[in-house]
Order: structure tokens, then sequence, then C-alpha cells
């Protein structure tokens, strides 16, 4: 098959034939049709930790089952079926540990950590949706503790509203926090007051469901901040998922917390460029590999373990998203679509050159078409069939 293939010695990547991946135990064979890039997904090809002579890239997928184990032969979940389209994610080439990739025409992975399609969404949207998804629920439910559909959960006593934080509202992971902020609100049965940060562009987007903003600040004002607070009568935030978790955004996040307020960061602190040491509040921080059930090896002495309860929640995650399936229409709704022209050769020099270094060092590469404006409240999508 063909595959994006990086090769860590040289920093470089490139569309090669590698070998057709074989289902292991409990797992299925899918044919890719569409992928979504994430900045993590370009990240680690400019920055390899890699160790083999050879990997594959990418992490989010949506395709078809066309094969399986043998141990999964005679099993009625219609996700290890042939035919039955699904999406998922898999950790590619961002760990030194050798695991799967995506950008390739097939990938293989567990059955239970793919969700069907239902007929309401394309191979390209739900693409988007996977890894993002897991991570904002991972923040809101396990580490935060909110209840869900799917979870158990609760929040200490504090009177209505209960005041949820969005920084970087537009981003993949904002898109999808405030619809399982919401989640967490029916779940609950409490009032939420739901507040983002992003550029004024974008409010009226955040406005509109399936976001449902109740309150929408500018992230450019500097006063922003104070705003938030304001927002609240006083009360500051008493959850706050910082999406982006860069350099001095990082303390401006947590001054607007109550002071029992919870904090979830979503990058380390060298990635990130900041020092979490000068936070009273300490944030949440973890990997969403770790919902794939394998430890993270990151080099250096570096590991992040896979604890079981992590990799129950992604498989109770992706029962959700499925549960969609059967009632016709998604669970999540999926980012908005940048359909990139091209395939798997196209990745390297459109997609990355977009999604390349920090957010808040992005800016405008200088290429005319129309597929390379900078990026904003999109995921950009390659079809691969």
């Amino acid at each position: 098959m063909k595959g994006l293939v990086l090769t860590p010695s040289t920093g470089t990547a490139s569309v090669l034939d590698v070998p057709l991946p074989v289902p292991g135990s409990g797992e299925v064979l899918v044919r890719v049709h569409a992928v979504a890039i994430n900045p993590v997904d370009q990240f680690y090809y400019n920055e390899p930790i890699a160790t083999q002579e050879q990997r594959v890239l990418g992490v989010d997928f949506a395709g078809e089952v066309v094969g399986r184990n043998a141990d999964l032969n005679g099993f009625s979940d219609r996700r290890v079926k042939d035919g039955t389209r699904v999406a998922g994610f898999v950790q590619g080439a961002n760990s030194a540990n050798d695991r799967p990739g995506a950008f390739a025409e097939y990938v293989v992975t567990p059955y239970d950590l793919l969700w069907e399609l239902p007929g309401d969404l394309s191979f390209e949207e739900a693409s988007t949706i996977s890894m993002c998804g897991l991570t904002a629920a991972q923040g809101l439910f396990p580490r935060f503790g909110l209840p869900s559909p799917f979870s158990q959960g609760s929040i200490t006593p504090v009177d209505d509203p209960i005041n949820v934080l969005i920084y970087g509202s537009s981003t993949s992971l904002g898109l999808f926090g405030a619809q399982l902020a919401h989640l967490a609100a029916q779940a609950s049965g409490r009032k939420f007051r739901l507040i983002g940060t992003a550029s004024t562009s974008k409010h009226e987007l955040l406005r509109s469901a399936p976001y449902n903003y109740d309150v929408l600040v500018d992230y450019r004002d500097a006063d922003w901040p104070e705003k938030v607070k304001a927002a609240t009568a006083g009360t500051g935030i008493h959850f706050a998922l910082d999406t982006i978790s860069e350099r001095d955004t990082v303390e401006k996040v947590h001054s607007t917390l109550n002071p029992q307020g919870k904090y979830h960061l979503f990058r380390g602190q060298g990635g990130g460029q900041f020092d979490s040491s000068k936070l009273e509040i300490q944030p949440f921080y973890g990997t969403v590999w770790e919902g794939l059930g394998h430890e993270v090896d990151y080099g250096d002495g570096l590991v992040f373990p896979a604890p079981p309860e992590a990799r129950e929640f992604a498989v109770k995650f992706f029962e959700f998203l499925g549960s969609g399936a059967e009632e016709g229409k998604a669970k999540l709704h999926p980012n908005p679509v940048r359909k990139m022209p091209g395939g798997l050769d196209r990745i390297v020099p459109d997609a990355f050159s977009l999604l390349s270094g920090l957010v808040s060092d992005r800016k405008d590469i200088g290429r005319t078409e129309e597929h390379m404006r900078p990026i904003s409240g999109e995921k950009l999508v390659y079809s691969i069939v």
C-alpha cells in the first residue's frame, strides 16, 4: 500500500510503498477514505522522536472496514463487519515506540476504538472528530469529574450558573469542548454559563448551534481576562479548558479562575513555552494517547503509562459517538472542513506549512492558492479514495 512515511534520521517524509498491515488480536483492517490533519502531526514530523528507520505519519482517519483478525469472526458488533463506515485515530509517529499511522491507504486498529458513522456524516467530516473529540472529553469528564451521558461524575456544590471558559473557542478542541460542555450541563441538571475567547470574526459561528456560547470576548483585547471575570459577576471561572496552552496565555487564563476552579492544559511546558510553577492552581494535563491503551515513550526516559481506566473511557466515548448511527444523526457536530486538493503527497508541502509552529506564531505564508489561506476555525482534510 501507499503511505506517507517519515524517515526520522533525515527529517523527511515521502509517499512510499509499505507492507499492508495485518490485524492483530481484536483488530480490524480499515480502508482509509479521508484523513484530517492535526498540529501534532506536523510537530513530530518537524521534530521527530520516532526511533525506527521508517514510521507512517498520521492520527485521524475515517474509512471502511475490509478485514479483521480471525478472533473477531462471528462477532455481532457492526464495527467488525466488512463495509461498515467507521472513524477513529491512531498514534502515528508521535512517540518513540512503534505505533500505527493513519496517512496511508489502510490502517489497523482495535475494533472497540472505532465508532460507526451515521448516515448524515461524510468520511471527510467524520475524520475531524475522533482525536480532538476524545481529548476534550478527557478534560471535561474524567479529569474535571463532570458527568456525561456515558460516564459518571459530579460537580462541587456551587451556586448556579457554573462558569465554564474555553480559551481558543474556534479551535478543533474548542468546538468539541463547547458541545461536550452542553452535554455535561444536561447530564448534571445544572445551569452552565459558557464563556469563550475567539477573534470577533468567529463570534457569529460560536453563538449559533451547536456551540451556543453565552459570552464571547476577543482574545486580542488586552483586558480580555477582566471581561471574562466581569461576565461571571465576580465569581470567576469554575472550569477552564485552555486549548492553546502557550506562553503568557496560560497565566491569563489562570487569572480568571475561581479560588476552587479547575484548569486544563493541552500542551506541556516545553512545547507551550510556559512555567506552570507560577500558577497557584495547578492545571490538569494528560495525553490523549493514553486512551489507546499503550504506553507512550517520548524518549529521554519520559514514558506516559496506559491506565486501563483511560482506555475504558475511550471505549465508552466511541460507543457514544457510534450510537448516532442507530439514530441516523451525529452525536457531535464535525469541525468545519477545508477540503484540500491532492492526496498523501500534498500533506507535507501544503497542510504542514499551514500548521507549523505555535498557534501564536502562525502567519500568512505567502501562498496565493485559496486552499492555502491562513487556517482558523477549520480542519484540513484530504480524501484518500
